[in-house]
């Protein structure tokens, strides 16, 4: 395997890795969104936080929400951008916000406990209500070919959708999500709401990542359940489609709206280590392309930890040693 052999602080749950001014920084799940750092991408130190004090907005439309959830990452037009879930366990009223800043490295000499010297909130990009069929949770962005932003985000209900972004980082008033993953069969799982209701059908797919290469998209999602320690049945899987919009097919010709997805990483994979998900993608300067995502340690007592390998190629697909 190709795993690399981490060290320091590698306690994570949804880690996305950037790099600036040659520091590798980790954001991840977790009180204010917390942020490592890397000077050689194997040992970590944990360097401070976005937020001290949640933006006011959250808890007001967003009632009981506290940490944030599943941080994405991105550069564009001369600033960082942070997309991040405000969510509360099994419901559907959620929201992603996005806060940005020039320069992390600034932000994390000059404004190490999250004091919004350096971040601005810049508010919500999108909610869910209780009637909708989706969450919004668990954004990725991602750049298609013809130079556009697209929005990934959903979990379980009614599965994984896409919306396109102005240039200002921001939905596009009056479009409406497009579904493109689903665990089970997307007949099946429109119009759902509640995942927690044991009469209805759950849908578990969450933590889509899409990273185009060579000429395709390629999805990458979390089937099945996290946050559940060593009994965590997570797995990550992928498909791909020449569209950023699908349709998305795995190696066997499966769509994944119907349920497709070929195995990437599962927990069989690990002698001690279950439920691998909730992964991102992050390409270092020398053109390696890594798979982030966390694990739970079966030895620590299901701790959920950092894991980073290489992602290898053949034949038009991703694959792992």
């Amino acid at each position: 395997m190709s795993l690399l052999n981490l060290t320091g602080f590698t306690y994570t749950h949804d880690p996305t890795i950037v790099k600036e001014n040659g520091i590798y920084y980790r954001f991840q799940t977790g009180p204010g969104l917390p942020i490592l750092t890397s000077k050689d991408l194997i040992h970590w130190d944990l360097a401070g936080r976005i937020f001290n004090k949640n933006p006011d907005w959250t808890s007001k439309k967003i009632p009981g929400s506290k940490d944030f959830w599943a941080p994405e990452v991105v550069y564009r037009k001369g600033q960082w951008r942070v997309y991040y879930s405000v969510s509360t366990f099994g419901k559907n009223i959620s929201s992603i916000g996005l806060v940005t800043c020039d320069s992390i490295t600034r932000a994390i000499n000059e404004d190490p406990g999250g004091t919004e010297i350096v971040w601005q909130d810049r508010g919500p990009v999108i909610f869910s209500k209780e009637e909708d069929d989706y969450n919004a949770i668990d954004p990725a962005v991602f750049t298609d070919f013809d130079n556009k932003d697209w929005l990934l985000f959903g979990s379980f209900w009614s599965g994984l959708l896409m919306l396109e972004l102005n240039e200002e980082g921001f939905i596009i008033e009056g479009s409406k999500p497009k579904n493109i993953a689903s665990r089970i069969p997307y007949s099946s799982a429109k119009g759902k709401k509640n995942f927690g209701n044991p009469s209805i059908q759950p849908n578990p797919i969450e933590g889509g990542f899409i990273f185009p290469y060579q000429g395709y998209y390629y999805l990458f999602a979390s089937h099945d359940f996290c946050c559940r320690g060593s009994a965590s049945s997570y797995h990550i899987v992928c498909g791909r489609s020449k569209n950023p919009q699908g349709k998305y097919l795995d190696f066997d010709g499966i769509d994944m709206l119907q349920g497709g997805g070929s195995l990437l990483r599962d927990g069989f994979s690990f002698e001690s280590w279950a439920g691998p998900g909730h992964n991102s993608i992050f390409t270092d300067d020398d053109g390696k392309t890594y798979l982030v995502y966390h694990a739970y340690d079966r030895l620590d007592n299901g701790k959920a930890k950092l894991m980073i390998e290489e992602i290898l190629w053949k034949d038009g697909w991703p694959y792992l040693e």
